[in-house]
């Protein structure tokens, strides 16, 4: 069965032409496809493909390696795209792969190759060129001791090249990925609406669901039968596992009169979605709950409503860590006096708010992108505010995804329940 194309080839197109304008002159750049990584014996983890790859060409396939040399002498060479060779024996056990032809529609190269070619013609081309790019991961939240491809083949090249100047590509790729084009926003907002509508069934149908994992269950089959899958792994928290923040055991029994806070969110065409919501298990928020959602909606509409490309996903965060204070202070989970004599270097807040309040979104959940640089135009974040109160075991998560422009926010989540009435209603319909 062949892989969902939501994206055109002229998306895959522009998006090379756009990384090649920050190439030095007379250089390649080499991309290699994600891992197959081992779990035991002859099992495998899913294949999760190289986003900077899957950006450039459009191939979400195995041992897949594009070589980029836009000066090269011989025109041959300026884009070469290598795949998996498939055979009889491949269709029999693994099924489908792309030919050749199917890959030169979907990325617009015209030279593609089976990949046993890519090392001879690599070694050819590095006689001429004088620089060579690199992609490694340089995310500033990953921290991974393994090896991955990138770095395996980086190690290679110094080994066989030492001479040959090396630069990174991720510089450029964070730069480009960060803002959205209009394919890859009606991408998104796609996923965003299967999301959205797998909650709103969700809550229609929770007096059905006796514990996490069923609730997990039902998320899947509702990605699963919109061509859609988990983004990520999936948080459905109840009572004090709801102040627990990336909790995925999934598998406590539901207990009526508690909460329950589930984040997801559904990868289709490669493109995520990150929607956090928090409901009460029996269908009414107590007193208290509703209390400590209702503040957690007003940072989150607060924050909605200062975000724009006049300043920096940091600063944002900042702001956003100072409205929630104000907001604890208001409900008495803060003392005034206190905050004001706080150590800085370790604010009260961080109690009852102990992370971010948004990250960017696209190709990665968390994906790339400069923190510290203006907002870029078309860039997705997520503003997601939360408030756990271990003591209550009492934890509230809510969260959207927005495109930030010169135009102002557009929710890609706008019409999915948020408010505590809305929850309640449809929970009990």
């Amino acid at each position: 069965m062949k892989r969902i194309q939501s994206l055109p080839q002229s998306h895959f197109v522009q998006n090379r032409a756009n990384f090649v304008k920050g190439m030095k002159p007379n250089s390649l750049a080499i991309f290699y496809s994600g891992d197959i990584f081992q779990k035991s014996a002859d099992a495998t983890h899913n294949f999760f493909q190289n986003p900077d790859t899957f950006y450039l060409s459009g191939i979400d396939q195995e041992e897949t390696i594009l070589i980029l040399y836009p000066d090269a002498p011989n025109p041959l060479w300026k884009e070469n795209l290598f795949i998996k060779e498939t055979s009889e024996y491949i269709k029999v056990w693994e099924g489908f792969k792309f030919t050749i032809d199917e890959a030169r529609e979907i990325s617009g190269i015209n030279q593609v190759s089976w990949n046993k070619g890519a090392k001879q013609l690599l070694a050819t081309m590095m006689h001429y060129a004088e620089n060579v790019y690199i992609n490694l991961n340089e995310h500033d939240r990953a921290h991974f001791d393994g090896d991955y491809m990138d770095i395996r083949a980086f190690k290679n090249l110094k080994q066989e090249y030492p001479a040959h100047n090396y630069e990174r590509s991720a510089p450029i790729l964070s730069a480009l990925r960060i803002s959205k084009s209009p394919d890859e926003i009606k991408v998104m907002q796609h996923a965003a609406d299967i999301t959205r509508n797998t909650f709103v069934k969700l809550l229609q149908e929770i007096r059905n669901f006796k514990s996490e994992h069923e609730i997990e269950a039902f998320i899947t089959y509702q990605f699963n039968l919109n061509k859609a899958s988990h983004a990520y792994n999936p948080i459905i928290a109840s009572g004090e596992n709801s102040c627990v923040l990336h909790y995925n055991d999934n598998n406590r029994p539901l207990v009526k009169g508690e909460i329950l806070l589930m984040d997801f969110g559904c990868s289709y065409s490669n493109y995520a979605s990150d929607l956090s919501r928090t409901i009460p298990l029996g269908g009414k928020f107590s007193v208290r709950q509703k209390q400590i959602y209702n503040a957690t909606l007003d940072v989150f509409k607060t924050c909605k409503k200062l975000v724009s490309n006049n300043m920096s996903l940091f600063e944002w965060n900042n702001d956003g860590k100072k409205i929630m204070e104000e907001k604890l202070i208001e409900i008495g989970m803060l003392n005034a006096n206190d905050v004001k004599n706080q150590d800085p270097n370790n604010p009260l807040y961080r109690k009852y708010f102990p992370h971010g309040l948004g990250h960017f979104l696209g190709l990665d959940v968390h994906d790339v992108g400069n923190h510290y640089h203006k907002i870029a135009e078309n860039a997705v974040i997520t503003n997601e505010p939360g408030i756990y109160i271990w003591d209550e075991k009492l934890g509230v998560r809510i969260e959207n995804d927005l495109i930030v422009s010169s135009k102002g926010v557009v929710d890609l989540l706008e019409s999915c329940p948020i408010e505590a009435e809305e929850i309640e209603d449809l929970m009990n319909s």
